[in-house]
């Protein structure tokens, strides 16, 4: 049973102003002393560092809980809550950021995914951030359609974005007075703190964690001004209790094969791979695996006794020039996906792993190019293991996502990593000896067997010093 108070931020349509009302609510109640857990509904992977960075800055730096994914897609209902309860453990509050608009979910599948959905599967009420720049009384019939459409979602309170003058807030607030939802903020056009994008969305903390810190800092500050965080909190602390077990990845990837030392597994990060769910590092470690991480931006070697690799998602098209000329750690890394050791690499890691990306070189390891192109590919995608490989057994199925402005030609190998059957029927992705490369982002919390199969693997693999 999990009694952690919780909201759930959500909005009417895209860009209303989720992400800068959540993450500084995370900041400004970290602030207060309180132990905030942060999460993002779908397969984000940038807005829950933002998350982390918002709680780590309200609490001055002694707070270090990692942003987590809540995907009824990629993980199953059934999930959503053990994931939720094993994020929020000993938390006094969790702030989970919707996706999209608060309705909105996977493609023709009804409210699969949605922030609806999760907000029904966490018993948590909903505050509704709404952009009232255009508007003014209909905002009234704005909330009471959403509040009405589904009688499971429980609207709990509205904030106010980009409100222009007092006179502005006092006919919006006038109006809702009317809908029965409650105003539980208001935040005025000025009060906006841009963070860059560029062709995926938000630049990563990573890559800016410094500018980043200072504008939460600016942004927790505001939303403390502009919200009742008492009346927040009051809310977040009505939610019911959950029946839920906290999932456990210990329970999950428990394996008898690993025995002795533990394998080396290496994990790429650094600003060129901010792409990771915290659970891959935890289903890995569970199983046995010592995990270190590398920056293949900085460091020209792999760390020591290395046995494998996972490459996961990221921006390596910005950082192509610099990738390319670290030509030590290429050859590194070359020389242990041909000696057969396990790669798993995803999207960013794929083009890592390719002959050239835009021109340069990269580690050589699949015969295909890359190069970044005018069109997003982007969306859920269900799949099948073609074949047996380090990372799943042939017939293994799988829900994914694919995120992308890039194309590799070839896009599949002679031996693919993934037919995917829905939404549309094609072959994708590598697999060579240990190596499985593929567009495909998964969530191996809802197939831990892929950890453990990698662990195995990689204690048994005989490999060649890097």
């Amino acid at each position: 049973m999990v009694n952690v108070p919780r909201l759930v931020i959500a909005a009417p349509a895209s860009g209303s102003g989720k992400t800068t009302v959540a993450t500084g609510l995370m900041a400004a109640f970290s602030e207060r002393g309180l132990a905030v857990s942060p999460h993002k509904v779908g397969p984000d992977y940038i807005d829950p560092g933002y998350h982390a960075l918002a709680v780590s800055a309200g609490s001055g730096g002694t707070a270090t809980r990692p942003g987590r994914n809540l995907d009824a897609y990629m993980c199953g209902t059934g999930l959503v809550g053990p994931l939720f309860a094993h994020g929020a453990a000993g938390a006094d509050l969790a702030v989970v950021e919707g996706v999209m608009g608060l309705y909105d979910g996977a493609s023709g599948q009804g409210e699969l995914a949605s922030t609806a959905q999760v907000s029904k599967l966490l018993r948590a009420p909903v505050v509704l951030v709404v952009d009232a720049s255009s508007q003014s009384r209909s905002v009234a019939a704005l909330v009471h359609g959403f509040a009405s459409w589904d009688p499971e979602v429980r609207i709990g309170g509205v904030i106010l974005n980009k409100v222009a003058t007092d006179r502005h807030e006092r006919l919006l607030r006038d109006a809702l007075d009317e809908s029965g939802v409650p105003v539980m903020g208001v935040l005025r056009r000025t009060d906006q703190v841009a963070a860059p994008s560029r062709h995926l969305g938000l630049v990563p903390v990573a890559e800016r964690r410094a500018d980043a810190l200072t504008a939460m800092r600016e942004l927790a500050g505001r939303v403390r001004a502009g919200c009742d965080l008492e009346a927040l909190l009051a809310l977040a602390r009505s939610a019911p209790p959950l029946d839920a077990a906290a999932w456990e990845p210990a329970l999950e990837s428990a394996v008898d094969a690993v025995s002795g030392a533990r394998p080396v597994i290496a994990v790429a990060a650094g600003s060129a791979f901010t792409f990771s769910y915290a659970e891959h590092t935890e289903l890995l470690t569970a199983a046995g695996a010592e995990v270190v991480p590398f920056d293949p931006l900085r460091d020209e070697s792999l760390p020591a006794g290395t046995r494998g690799l996972v490459i996961g998602g990221g921006f390596p098209e910005v950082y192509a020039p610099e990738l390319s000329a670290n030509e030590p750690l290429r050859k590194a890394v070359a020389e242990l996906a041909h000696s057969g050791a396990p790669v798993a690499a995803e999207c960013a890691g794929l083009l890592y792993l390719a002959r050239s990306l835009d021109g340069k070189p990269m580690c050589g390891v699949l015969d295909a190019d890359a190069r970044m192109s005018g069109r997003l590919t982007l969306g859920y995608r269900e799949a099948v293991a073609v074949g047996d490989s380090a990372l799943a057994a042939a017939g293994t199925r799988v829900r994914g996502h694919e995120f992308h402005r890039t194309v590799l030609e070839p896009g599949a190998g002679a031996a693919p990593a993934w037919g995917l059957v829905h939404p549309e029927r094609r072959l994708e992705g590598f697999v060579r000896r240990g190596v499985h490369a593929s567009y495909l982002h998964t969530h191996w919390a809802a197939a831990p067997e892929m950890a453990r199969r990698l662990v195995e693997r990689c204690a048994t693999a005989v490999t060649a010093e890097v």
